[in-house]
């Protein structure tokens, strides 16, 4: 009975050390991370680790980013332009247009949405509306990004000469190679 005694208080003492002092204590030199809570640490921003990632080219870590923020920052011009820019980024055009569009309807003068919208309708084919959507961006704007200035350039170089295919400025010319055979060779 002593023995079990002894057992219980051994117990007892070691989860009020738990307790009082936060676990055991840790080697200095130990390659395990320490345990509780850290307190006093803010968290950064999930906008400004978006957009490092983005310059980063992790697109799909940037996005994650994004959606924290707007758990922080609530669903705002902002993060909705930067959600459907990494949108964007992946390829995901349709997600992409739908949340840069959102964001303009919050803030009718946010130039990056007006701007990322404008290379959607670019990458979708939709260039007559690009080269408008690019227009607002350069308005907004006053004419100050170059990259704004550049879109807009292409949208409309691209609305007065429509390509539908390469010109073909070959001439054709056929050889006969054996009975009833022939090869069709081109000159440049």
């Amino acid at each position: 009975m002593t023995l079990r005694i002894a057992g219980l208080l051994a117990a007892i003492g070691l989860m009020a050390a738990c307790q009082s002092t936060g676990g055991f204590p840790q080697d200095k030199g130990s390659p395990y991370a320490p345990s509780g809570v850290a307190r006093g640490q803010q968290s950064v921003d999930g906008l400004i680790v978006g957009h490092r990632l983005m310059e980063a080219g992790e697109y799909e870590l940037a996005l994650k980013a994004y959606y924290r923020a707007a758990g922080e920052h609530g669903a705002n011009a902002d993060v909705l332009s930067a959600v459907g820019s990494a949108d964007l980024k992946l390829g995901r055009l349709g997600q992409a247009e739908q949340m840069l569009r959102r964001a303009i309807e919050l803030d009718q003068t946010f130039v990056p949405a007006w701007n990322n919208l404008g290379v959607v309708l670019m990458e979708k084919g939709e260039v007559a509306e690009a080269s408008r959507v690019f227009h607002n961006a350069f308005a907004l704007d006053s004419g100050q990004s170059d990259a704004i200035r550049e879109n807009l350039r292409l949208a409309l170089a691209k609305m007065k000469e429509p390509t539908y295919d390469a010109p073909n400025n070959n001439e054709f010319s056929l050889v006969r190679r054996g009975h009833g055979q022939y090869l069709l060779l081109t000159t440049p």
